[in-house]
């Protein structure tokens, strides 16, 4: 039989009295509730992604419109301060930002429809330029059949361009979604307070209804700020790209300048999307590659400065996110739902990390340091 270490008998005691308990620490046991309790939550998140994932069609719009709305209220606020209805307001904030994103298409429709139909005829312009890596391909053939490759590597074919239409479906969001999500941002901005007022009287506790304000507040100040100064930087990246284009003799500098801004909304796919673009569209349009690449590696300076100096500095400590999160965040997000997922993946992320510092703060019982 097993005896513990407290039922051990002291020798100098007659009666038989026990040794006082061991310090030695005994390794940590996860309990069965733990573990149950571990298992429910994975299993409820692989729900919801699957159901967000399975219901693209409606959670896409209206998660869209919701962020959008929550970016959109200090507007219709503003609005409401100088005695115009919110229900006005909302519509007005609406028509001004479809009329200014209708624009920015109208800039990068233009050239992308008179590019699309000769295709073909790029296509060609840009395989005869790329004639001057045969050389440095032939000698690589040559030095894998020495060290006793099976296969050279095979000769630059043209991609074909089966992929637009498809790719073209792929972005564009189909008539309902988008009369979805109109509907849903102008009730969405017109009715933000009452939806507060409601969210916040859901909780019986008064420290409850506090925090939960606190966390409506602050997604709507975050969201807001990031909007204004993500689109007011955006804006500076797309002038910026116009005049390095005007100036580097690009053709179409207003139309690559809005492209630019656009898809810096999209965090490292898109400099890295325009980059590309500016590489294909100057190979095509100049006769020699130095002169080609010319736009693109300004654009490349350009972002470099943006991304490492000019957004840091104006964004500051409270908006800054890690890169890896961002990286995560966007990976996911765009798996998700796409290239409006890839657009959603900062705001929803800001999001995600208030609700974390309101609901687990700091003053909670934390790791010690290493």
């Amino acid at each position: 039989m097993r005896v513990l270490p407290s039922e051990r008998l002291n020798p100098g005691n007659s009666e038989g009295s026990p040794l006082p308990d061991s310090h030695v620490e005994l390794p940590p046991v996860i309990r069965r509730t733990e573990f149950v309790a571990l298992a429910l939550a994975g299993l409820l998140v692989i729900a919801i992604v699957t159901v967000l994932y399975v219901g693209k069609a409606f959670f896409l719009p209206v998660v869209m419109a919701f962020v959008t709305g929550t970016m959109l209220s200090p507007a219709a606020s503003f609005l409401e301060r100088c005695k115009v209805p919110r229900a006005l307001g909302a519509v007005l904030i609406v028509i001004a930002v479809t009329t200014v994103v209708t624009f920015v298409v109208a800039l990068i429709a233009s050239p992308a429809m008179e590019w699309s139909s000769r295709l073909p005829e790029l296509g060609a312009q840009l395989k005869d330029k790329l004639h001057v890596f045969d050389r440095p391909l032939a000698l690589w053939r040559e030095l894998q059949t020495m060290v006793g490759g099976s296969e050279g590597l095979p000769s630059f074919q043209m991609p074909k361009f089966e992929w637009v239409q498809p790719t073209l479906e792929f972005l564009s969001p189909t008539f309902t979604e988008f009369l979805l999500f109109f509907v849903t941002l102008i009730l969405f901005i017109a009715s933000w307070r009452d939806l507060r007022r409601a969210l916040i009287m859901t909780f019986s506790d008064r420290d409850a209804r506090l925090r939960t304000l606190r966390i409506l507040n602050e997604i709507e100040d975050h969201l807001g700020s990031y909007l204004l100064t993500v689109t007011l930087i955006n804006v500076g990246v797309g002038v910026g790209t116009g005049l390095i284009c005007a100036l580097t003799g690009m053709p179409n500098p207003a139309g690559l300048g809005a492209l630019a801004a656009t898809l810096n909304f999209i965090p490292i796919i898109g400099p890295v999307a325009m980059f590309a673009v500016l590489v294909v569209v100057g190979l095509v349009a100049f006769p020699t590659i130095g002169a080609g690449l010319m736009a693109a590696l300004a654009f490349g300076g350009l972002t470099f400065l943006e991304g490492h100096f000019v957004t840091p500095t104006i964004i500051g400590r409270r908006l800054a996110l890690n890169a890896l999160a961002v990286l995560l965040a966007l990976a996911f997000w765009t798996w998700m739902w796409g290239p409006m997922g890839a657009f959603l993946s900062s705001p929803l992320l800001i999001v995600a990390l208030i609700v974390k510092e309101h609901l687990l703060p700091p003053d909670a019982p934390q790791l010690p340091q290493a």
